[in-house]
């Protein structure tokens, strides 16, 4: 294959998501009894509860028709088309044609289906290059696996490619400037040294000359699912916790939409938990969607093919260490899928 056929898969890929992670895909409160169609990574999944309540995620395309499965019922143990009737269960197996006897397509796994986890009120949907092979763990970061820490999950939809909502995280030096504004991020200077080290899951990227005052230091890691988390130091009067900790994900719709999730945690217990959770709700959530609208409005209106324009310097070295994790990873997959198609 020539390098130009090669890089434009890899590119398609990148752009898409990359495969065998777990992606967050929708908050827990956005599947009750109705089934409810998503697109992510650019695969439309239909997602309903059964009986015990268990998140089940299949291809939302019927069978029979190609019709939305999504825009069916919920019998629980499988949904039913509204065009047909068909009834197709959690494993994309045809168990019912209810306008035909004895109809072939009864029996036949005709749809891929996703492994699916509820995590700290999130839906996680695991996408691997081969459906029928297992998933691998899903471990979250402590600040979502420990009842040391409290959090709320902000979710939203950004119209831009997730690449831009990545590498807005890996940008410390941005806080200074686009949030100078903002309660948690007014101090601090607005010059810095930067530097990247090695983690057990990813790297850190952080600056030299501050600490402990701004957004001055962000991390990536993988542990089944590809993450960000950074800090901010808050004062007293913010309440309990000590620093304020932000789990980030990015998740890809399409190529031009993007699911974000952001964990806003702080280490709190007992009172203090009651007392945070109650200041967060009262007086602090505003003030971070006001944060995170700043960052959508300016990755909403990037110019067009903004990073075949860019001049990076030495603030940038996170974004571009990380984009070359993400480049490898995509060829690895695409080297894999191509392998085996010539098998």
């Amino acid at each position: 294959m020539a390098t130009s056929e090669m890089d434009t898969l890899i590119e398609d890929r990148i752009n898409k998501g990359l495969k065998n992670y777990w992606y967050p895909v929708l908050p827990s409160w956005g599947v009750h009894d109705a089934p409810v169609g998503i697109t992510r990574l650019s695969e439309n999944i239909v997602l309903w509860r059964d009986e015990d309540g268990k998140i089940n995620a299949i291809e939302d395309r019927c069978p029979h028709r190609g019709a939305r499965l999504s825009l069916g019922w919920n019998l629980g143990d499988r949904v039913a088309c509204w065009y047909h009737g068909v009834e197709v269960d959690k494993t994309g197996t045809v168990r019912d044609v209810p306008a035909v006897d004895s109809c072939p397509l009864e029996g036949q796994a005709c749809l891929r289906a996703y492994p699916a986890e509820e995590r700290q009120g999130a839906i996680f949907l695991y996408f691997g290059d081969d459906p029928q092979a297992e998933p691998c763990d899903l471990e979250l970061p402590e600040e979502l696996s420990s009842d040391d820490y409290s959090s709320f999950l902000c979710t939203a939809v950004w119209k831009c490619n997730y690449r831009y909502a990545v590498d807005n995280v890996m940008d410390p030096m941005h806080g200074a400037y686009l949030h100078a504004v903002s309660h948690s991020m007014a101090s601090g200077d607005k010059t810095a040294e930067m530097k990247a080290r090695k983690t057990d899951t990813g790297f850190v990227f952080e600056k030299t000359t501050q600490a402990g005052v701004n957004f001055d230091w962000v991390e990536f890691g993988e542990s089944g699912a590809m993450w960000l988390r950074l800090s901010i130091p808050y004062q007293k009067k913010y309440g309990p916790g000590g620093p304020f900790y932000i789990i980030g994900f990015a998740t890809p719709m399409d190529e031009e939409h993007t699911r974000v999730f952001f964990w806003r945690v702080r280490k709190v217990q007992g009172w203090q938990r009651d007392v945070w959770r109650f200041l967060y709700r009262d007086r602090l959530e505003g003030l971070h969607w006001n944060v995170l609208e700043q960052d959508r409005i300016v990755l909403e209106q990037m110019s067009p093919n903004a990073r075949d324009h860019e001049f990076l310097y030495q603030h940038d070295v996170g974004l571009s260490r990380l984009r070359r994790i993400l480049k490898n990873k995509a060829r690895e997959q695409v080297e894999a899928q191509l392998t085996q198609a010539a098998e």
